[in-house]
């Protein structure tokens, strides 16, 4: 049995440092948190200094019991959960269940770090242990407080003023107010037309472009020009001073130095991984965590490829720049090399509590030489990272930009310019991509034919152009993640969680690779800016993150920070819930008035999305209503456009019964209706210019679809049906598996009942978190789901009945335009 007991997070790392250590340890996996606070009100007091009520995580359970099993026979205890302080957290809460357990009495508790998995930083850690630091452990604490506290309070705020089922974070939201604030510039903006010129250079060595930088005799920029009349005026006027030639004024050599961009943090990596990788920040986490813990490489074994990437740390350990020096001066010589090392500083004044920058365990495990034991995903990370770590060490790139001004009379100018490699240095390795390119990036790699001064160029032609001015761009991935690292909102273990809640919450979509936000983020978003300005004020949030930072370092109090913050923050959620219109928090809009009706027409935010509106609850007749089509926005959608969206349900014939055949849109989306069936449309298929022959091709395939579903009824409620998921029994309340080796079609009615006797009561699922919800009606999609439970997970409840519910089951009741109208007016 072996004496020490050792605990990191992850099994795959448990495995590959119980190789280093032998047969004196014994190397269990927490499997992340173990304890969190419980997922009810009061978990955090406020009145009782903050106090937190955790438990055990259900789903942890079983190996926090191995832990301490083995814990029981153990002589020392080891704790080496990650280097962060949410590693801390994590060492912690285990120490603090086994005291409860008193399985820490007479055994020495020892915390390790390590910021690479290989056999040195391993045996290295163990033979030189700390104590578990409580300052990274209450930082930790108030930071998981902090979100308890905003989410426990400000979410069902949400849920009356805007919409139900919503809920706030206290980073997520500052960082939701920056895409919609994005997206609002760019509907404010007003595109400007201008103007650019440039000359046709037909030089006998090179032809080439050459800009217009002033014209008679001031700066271009000068003149605007914003419209074609002057553009061509001024191009007339340069074509007849220049009389087809521009002679060379002046010609300037510049050389200058491109140094390298330190190795990697987290942020820089994943918002390289994006740009140049086409990787989104939690697809570059999960595989940058693999290479982390360790890959088998043939011969060698597991082997740990990459430092600890949750990092905002840029420095190198003397041992790893050693290591990458040796690798330069082998690989691309002793040109490439500088005299001496480059050292980077940390930005962030929390820096040394991850140690390093993302690196290579080993430069000597080359990227080609590894290629065949990575995935394709694995090999183009670990490349990007190698790279990046390499070339932060080598020597600088020298570049030459060449300039030549070119005389085109009447005191007017041209430019061209062009730059050259003279040196590459680091570039023969890596270089930075960039979010967007300015003029030095175009000019970058262009070279000009030699030209002396007074020489005369051939003019081939004078071109002007029109441009327009563009709105800024939605953030990507990758600009987002770097703007909220220049807001100092969040920290490097958060970006990814940011991003993935925002996208999980349905606040934003990604289109092409953009942020868009939803109307439902867009309301969110601009509920909190209106009421909750502080808390989601950028300055605001980088500053608490700087306290939890200085609580971290031990030169602050954690339950101090608390108190200042939860205080007014209570007193504004009580303001509010008193105070605000759901009207307003929901960023209702008047668009006009219906010509028809004489009534104001306007378009809210409903339970169900966003809807149209003419009239008002107040008026004599209900109001109308009708959903918002998919990539409507509430926030743009005109007049013209809501009132469109009135001309269903539509009436496009009849069938060959003499039934009429409608189109409508109801909760579940569009369908087409004859008497009481209901066949939903397909993706293709659009409700406003739909016609009656696709119409009716739906229909037959709704009825065709019932005709298959029943393979047998008994007559007395007991059905064998054809689901989604497979045939399963079903007698209206419950639905039973039919076993493997039974044949639907032979089932009896008495092997059916027996089924259905012996299968689980399903209780009817409640709404909400209180339990004021409507109980959810069985459907024949949610009965479908039954049968096949690990099914039913890739296919969440809501979404599966929102497809299907008017297809197979489309009661009058759900389908019809006046649930939608119900729906809304609620």
């Amino acid at each position: 049995m072996a004496k020490n007991l050792l605990i990191v997070e992850s099994p795959a790392k448990a495995k590959t440092i119980n190789k280093y250590l032998g047969k004196d340890f014994h190397v269990l996996a927490s499997y992340g948190h173990v304890r969190d606070l419980v997922p009810k009100e009061g978990a955090v007091d406020p009145d009782r200094h903050f106090a937190m009520n955790y438990e055990v995580i259900d789903r942890n359970e079983k190996h926090v019991d191995a832990i301490a099993k083995a814990a029981k026979t153990a002589e020392a205890l080891y704790l080496a959960t990650d280097l962060d302080r949410e590693g801390e957290a994590i060492s912690w809460h285990i120490a603090e269940i086994l005291k409860a357990r008193g399985l820490l009495d007479g055994r020495d508790l020892h915390r390790v770090v390590f910021s690479e998995i290989t056999p040195r930083a391993i045996k290295e850690a163990v033979a030189h242990p700390r104590k578990l630091s409580m300052d990274l452990v209450n930082a930790q604490q108030a930071r998981r407080a902090l979100d308890y506290l905003v989410g426990f309070n400000l979410s069902p705020v949400l849920w009356r003023k805007v919409q139900r089922g919503l809920s706030a974070g206290r980073v997520q939201s500052p960082a939701l107010r920056m895409i919609v604030e994005r997206e609002e510039e760019i509907e404010a903006f007003k595109a400007r037309e201008y103007w650019t010129i440039e000359a046709d250079c037909a030089h006998p060595d090179q032809a080439f472009k050459a800009r217009l930088t002033r014209l008679r005799g001031k700066k271009f920029e000068q003149f605007d020009l914003t419209n074609e009349t002057d553009a061509h005026a001024a191009r007339e006027a340069l074509l007849r001073s220049a009389q087809g030639r521009l002679v060379v004024a002046n010609v300037e050599s510049k050389e200058r130095k491109r140094r390298p961009s330190p190795p990697f943090t987290t942020s820089t990596l994943q918002q390289e991984a994006a740009r140049k990788l086409g990787f989104s920040t939690s697809r570059t986490m999960k595989i940058a965590q693999g290479l982390y813990e360790g890959v088998a490489l043939g011969d060698e074994g597991v082997v740990g490829l990459i430092t600890y990437m949750r990092t905002d740390a840029v420095s190198l350990s003397m041992d790893a720049i050693a290591e990458l020096r040796d690798v330069i001066g082998r690989d691309y010589g002793a040109r490439a090399l500088p005299e001496q090392p480059h050292f980077y500083r940390n930005k962030s004044k929390n820096a040394q509590e991850a140690h390093e920058a993302i690196r290579p365990t080993s430069a000597l495990h080359r990227p080609k030489d590894i290629a065949h034991y990575l995935s394709d995903e694995q090999r183009k990370l670990y490349e990007l990272i190698w790279k990046r770590a390499l070339a932060s060490q080598m020597q600088h790139a020298t570049l030459n930009t060449v300039s030549v001004d070119l005389d085109a009379g009447g005191d007017s100018m041209f430019r061209a310019s062009g730059t050259t490699v003279v040196d590459p240095g680091f570039l023969a390795v890596y270089e930075e991509g960039r979010d967007a390119k300015n003029a030095e990036d175009e000019d970058e790699g262009r070279k000009l034919p030699a030209m002396t001064i007074g020489e005369a160029v051939p003019l081939a032609a004078i071109e002007a152009d029109q441009h327009f001015t563009e709105p800024p761009p939605r953030y990507s991935e990758a600009s987002l993640v770097k703007a909220l690292e220049e807001y100092g909102i969040g920290r490097p273990s958060t970006y990814a969680s940011i991003i993935q809640v925002l996208l999980n919450r349905e606040y934003v979509i990604l289109e092409s690779r953009r942020f868009r936000p939803t109307d439902v983020g867009r309301a969110v978003g601009k509920f909190l800016s209106g009421h909750f300005a502080q808390y989601v004020d950028y300055d605001f949030t980088a500053k608490l993150e700087d306290e939890l930072d200085a609580v971290s370092r031990g030169e602050e109090d954690w339950v101090p920070l608390l108190e200042k913050f939860w205080k007014p923050f209570k007193a504004t959620v009580d303001d509010k819930n008193e105070t605000v219109d759901r009207s307003e928090a929901t960023g209702a809009r008047e668009l006009g008035i219906d010509p028809k009706s004489g009534k104001p027409v306007q378009v809210r935010l409903g339970r169900y999305g966003p809807f149209a509106q003419i009239g008002t609850k107040d008026d004599e007749d209900k109001p109308k209503f009708a959903s918002l089509r998919p990539g409507q926005s509430m926030h743009t959608i005109t007049l013209e456009e809501a009132l469109e969206l009135f001309k269903l349900p539509r009436n496009l014939g009849k069938a060959d019964d003499g039934e009429e055949i409608t189109v409508g849109v109801g909760r579940f989306g569009p369908f087409v209706k004859h008497g009481s069936m209901y066949a939903s449309l397909q993706a293709e298929d659009d409700p406003y210019t739909i016609e009656l022959p696709r119409a009716l091709e739906l229909i037959r395939a709704k009825i065709e679809a019932a005709a298959n579903r029943v393979i047998q009824d008994f007559g007395n409620g007991i059905q064998v049906l054809n689901g989604r998921y497979g045939p399963y029994i079903t007698d209206g309340e419950k639905n039973a598996r039919i076993p493997k080796d039974k044949e639907p079609r032979e089932l009896t009615e008495a092997e059916c009942a027996a089924l259905l006797a012996a299968a689980p009561n399903r209780p009817k699922r409640g709404g909400g978190r209180f339990g004021k919800g409507k109980a959810a009606k069985t459907t024949a999609a949610s009965a479908e789901k039954a049968p096949k439970k690990a099914a039913a997970k890739k296919a969440p409840a809501k979404k599966a009945a929102a497809k299907k519910a008017p297809a197979k089951k489309a009661p009058a009741k759900k389908a019809t335009v006046k649930s939608v109208k119900t729906a809304a007016e609620k």
